[in-house]
């Protein structure tokens, strides 16, 4: 039986990360990953070939809408689905087989199959030839999450689907319902909006992505609406059925009205759900908490101390990057090192179009908190770089501290917000003021200059350009 130092449970960018930085501190270390294919979710049906698909499909829609306004006329495109998902697929087998490169790169031990406790150091691996047991010293959980299920909405993979299915179906839907207006439905609803399909998101709460600030949930709403997406806001769904190709959602609106609405596609995008399916926590005593998640302490660490969880399986946002940087913590935690995560400082990214961005606390938290704050913001379209290349709806808001002026919140709705959120990460990291940020120089014309923008408009309302 090989022994190793480390030993980590899903190559998804937790695991995988968690494993390539034991490896650089010297520690043998081998990941278990049940699929053929490492870097999880996010590689194979998550992050990755969704932006692609979105990225494919935002291409269509400028030549289709969009091209004619710069001067340039061409025949009127085509969708080739099946195209764009051999694309996709392409991404997706390209940055797997990248992570392969990087573990035989620091020298990583792979095993393909089922991992499971069998005791506090010992875990088998259920291969399709048989089973393998390994001991490791440190044991790290990075099983990761699977879509959850609605108890009325079971997933049948061909008409109820979940993101998996959305990202490879066989036609653009004509009319597609998306249960939930966070981030996977938003941005997949985005994808078969631009190739043409009709889109109605039906969501629970008030208003789509509830976690963002709320300016944020305003102007995406408005910018999605143009695109085509239609929005039922504070819609209980209570049923989904099936009809040959044809489904039908029953919901109940905010005056106790029944609705039905029909579609041949529906996506169920309701969050995800915690995957520790088959990992024989029983084997530890370790327990899962009522949404399935693994506690664990600010060491990261279980009940049981050199078993540790990173990533979707704890508490906290699902996010890669989040994981990631749980996975660079235990590796540095074990090497004796002093990492530290600010989770406040994790930023939260939708891949629609205009993008959404935003790390801190939201004024809704700060109304909540009762902290006294000054809020400045700026709008695209007032940007000469904005309506150079036509994307001129959104804008970035800053939150900060009405007495410091130490910056609170960072929110941005606009052409490449999910670049522009790291200047307020590195801001907010390093305790900035928005007085900070006014004072750097910002190239012209750059879309970051709204940043700056809004950082002088939370100082006594110093903004040049409106």
């Amino acid at each position: 039986m090989d022994n190793f130092d480390v030993a980590v449970i899903g190559s998804g960018p937790g695991g995988y990360v968690a494993a390539i930085r034991c490896a650089q501190l010297g520690m043998k270390t081998a990941i278990i990953e049940k699929y053929s294919t490492l870097g999880g979710t996010c590689l194979n049906v998550g992050c990755i070939p969704s932006k692609a698909l979105l990225d494919s499909s935002e291409h269509f829609h400028n030549a289709a809408h969009n091209f004619a306004e710069h001067g340039i006329e061409i025949n009127a495109p085509q969708v080739d689905l099946n195209k764009m998902i051999e694309r996709k697929q392409k991404v997706v087998d390209q940055t797997c087989d990248g992570v392969k490169f990087l573990m035989d790169k620091n020298k990583i031990t792979v095993f393909e199959g089922l991992g499971s406790f069998v005791d506090d150091h010992t875990l088998a691996i259920q291969k399709k030839d048989g089973e393998e047991k390994i001991s490791a010293k440190n044991i790290i959980i990075a099983t990761g999450s699977k879509p959850t299920e609605l108890p009325f909405a079971k997933f049948d993979k061909e008409r109820i689907i979940s993101s998996t299915e959305a990202l490879k179906l066989p036609e653009v839907p004509k009319h597609l319902v998306v249960i939930g207006a966070g981030i996977i439905g938003l941005e997949l609803g985005s994808v078969y909006a631009r190739l043409g399909a009709e889109v109605t998101v039906v969501e629970y709460l008030d208003r789509a992505i509830p976690t963002f600030d709320g300016a944020m949930s305003k102007e995406i709403t408005k910018s999605l609406k143009k695109l085509g997406l239609k929005f039922n806001f504070s819609h209980k769904v209570s049923d989904v059925s099936r009809d040959g190709e044809k489904v039908i959602i029953t919901a109940t609106n905010k005056k106790d009205e029944e609705v039905k609405i029909e579609g041949d596609y529906c996506l169920v995008a309701v969050g995800r759900s915690a995957y520790t399916e088959g990992l024989g926590l029983d084997k530890v005593a370790l327990k899962t908490d009522e949404r399935g998640k693994i506690a664990v302490n600010d060491q990261l660490q279980t009940e049981k101390s050199h078993i540790y969880a990173i990533g979707d399986v704890i508490k906290g946002a699902m996010l890669a990057h989040k994981a990631e940087e749980e996975g660079v913590f235990v590796a540095e935690s074990l090497a004796g090192q002093k990492p530290h995560i600010d989770y406040d400082l994790i930023p939260g990214v939708v891949y629609t179009w205009p993008e959404v961005a935003s790390v801190g606390k939201t004024e809704e938290q700060l109304k909540e908190a009762k902290v006294a704050y000054k809020s400045g913001s700026f709008p695209f379209r007032a940007l000469g770089r904005a309506r150079a290349s036509g994307d001129i709806d959104g804008l970035v808001k800053i939150l900060a501290d009405k007495e410091t002026d130490e910056i609170l919140g960072f929110h941005v709705i606009g052409p490449r917000a999910a670049d522009l959120v790291a200047e307020g990460v590195v801001a907010m990291e390093y305790r900035a003021s928005a007085e900070d940020i006014a004072r750097m120089s910002h190239a012209h014309p750059t879309f970051a200059e709204a940043i700056k923008e809004a950082a002088l408009a939370a100082t006594e309302n110093r903004a040049l350009h409106v």
